[in-house]
């Protein structure tokens, strides 16, 4: 995943900011904001981050206005890139020591960061800008020490085609596995080429892993890990393989998942070839704007038939951090805080189409849009669920289960067989 390509879907990915202007910018910036200036107790933070170019024209940087207006002597300098570049010159900064004050962060690199030092433990410094970190929803920590605050959370529930669930006779999206499996069959018998589920497994692109397999066991209260350690072969992660597993003998799920990334997936849900699949909720205008007739529901990823407890909902997240060598640590603990107030985050969540990381804040959309607001009724009822955050390299443990998977789905070993390979990869990578 990377984990926030499953933003904004229909944002504006200003591949041109890319430019040899914004890497000088990225990398050049000395000790944390070495550009910062001094001049009558004045200060300038820089913040990097992929955000701005994909929000509306100008709505981010009003935001940021208002930040420096009401903290006047602190100015924020913005440097904005697509999420790759942003990424790319993240990790040079940090091999270099000259990362912005600042930073936008993906979950799966706060692991890599932490253990270099080159970013700071927020906790201390939110106390001292006066911050009660009770108001977040979740907090990204390595070793107990909080290094990444989710901004944002865009979640990843089911989506339902309903003109296909009706043709199959189903009433309503399932709610549990069994009642998926049987919808799943149900939608591949009809006549036409739909198949019930669509399964992304790309390693190229491995988050499949994570939003589409894994998301099954956390559905239902189940986890990978055991004391911050790997713990494939449990029975969570085990009974949810090898219900997938049914599905791909039964032969429900969409051809081509061996090469197949989360932008195929929601074009195949999009043209109405699959009947359910798990996504953001990002994606949910993109889907109108393409194909305005489609009837489509939300609802929370199905759990195993007897669970009856909170259901953890894969998410992915605009996290935001503090360089370690900032020299304006003070300041830009300030502008974290500030996107964190409840009224801010609630404005910034709403741009985004996406789910607040103040327990306070509530988007304005929720009020708007029904598909919205159900999709934040499961997010209140149950848990944001994404153990891959804060791993060490989180993409490679994704690939590593991915490839195995794709052997036992190929014939070439069985199910237990790829967990306990992936285990035995994962325990070499901790």
């Amino acid at each position: 995943m990377s984990t926030h390509r499953r933003t904004r879907s229909r944002a504006r990915l200003l591949t041109g900011i890319a430019t040899a202007a914004s890497i000088i910018a990225l990398t050049a910036c000395g000790s944390g904001g070495s550009a910062s200036e001094e001049a009558g107790g004045d200060v300038t933070i820089e913040f990097a981050q992929w955000w701005e170019p994909e929000l509306p024209d100008g709505e981010f940087r009003s935001l940021i206005d208002t930040f420096e207006e009401e903290n006047p002597g602190i100015t924020v300098d913005l440097v904005s890139g697509p999420y790759a570049s942003t990424k790319e010159q993240l990790f040079a900064g940090a091999a270099s020591g000259t990362m912005p004050d600042v930073v936008g962060l993906d979950g799966a690199w706060v692991s890599d960061f932490a253990e270099q030092g080159v970013i700071a433990d927020l906790t201390p410094l939110l106390e001292d800008a006066g911050f009660d970190d009770s108001q977040l929803v979740s907090q990204v920590k390595v070793d107990d020490s909080t290094y990444m605050v989710p901004v944002v959370n865009f979640v990843y529930p089911m989506f339902t085609n309903d003109d296909l669930l009706s043709q199959a006779g189903v009433s309503a999206p399932p709610e549990t596995r069994t009642e998926f499996s049987d919808a799943a069959k149900s939608i591949s018998d009809l006549d036409g080429d739909a198949s019930g589920w669509v399964l992304p497994l790309s390693l190229e692109a491995p988050n499949g892993v994570q939003n589409d397999v894994m998301s099954w066991a956390w559905a239902s209260g189940g986890t990978m890990l055991k004391d911050g350690q790997p713990d494939l072969t449990n029975d969570d992660v085990t009974s949810a393989v090898d219900f997938i597993g049914g599905m791909w003998d039964d032969g429900v799920i969409a051809p081509g998942s061996f090469t197949m990334k989360e932008q195929d997936k929601v074009e195949e849900f999009t043209n109405g070839r699959v009947g359910m699949m798990i996504d953001s909720l990002a994606h949910i205008n993109l889907i109108r704007e393409t194909n305005p007739d489609l009837k489509f529901s939300i609802s929370a990823v199905p759990a195993a038939d007897d669970y009856t407890g909170e259901r953890g909902i894969p998410y992915a997240s605009w996290g935001i951090g503090v360089a370690e060598n900032s020299e304006n640590k003070d300041a830009a603990a300030k502008l974290v805080s500030f996107l964190m107030s409840e009224d801010t985050n609630s404005e910034l969540s709403t741009m985004a189409n996406a789910f607040p990381g103040n327990t306070g804040s509530v988007p304005e959309f929720v009020e708007d849009d029904e598909l919205f607001k159900t999709a934040f009724d499961i997010y209140q009822a149950g848990y944001p669920a994404n153990e891959f955050v804060g791993l060490p390299v989180a993409e490679e443990l994704m690939r590593q289960l991915g490839a195995q998977l794709q052997s036992a789905f190929d014939g070439q070993q069985s199910l237990s067989e790829a967990l306990e390979k992936a285990q035995t990869e994962w325990e070499g990578e901790f």
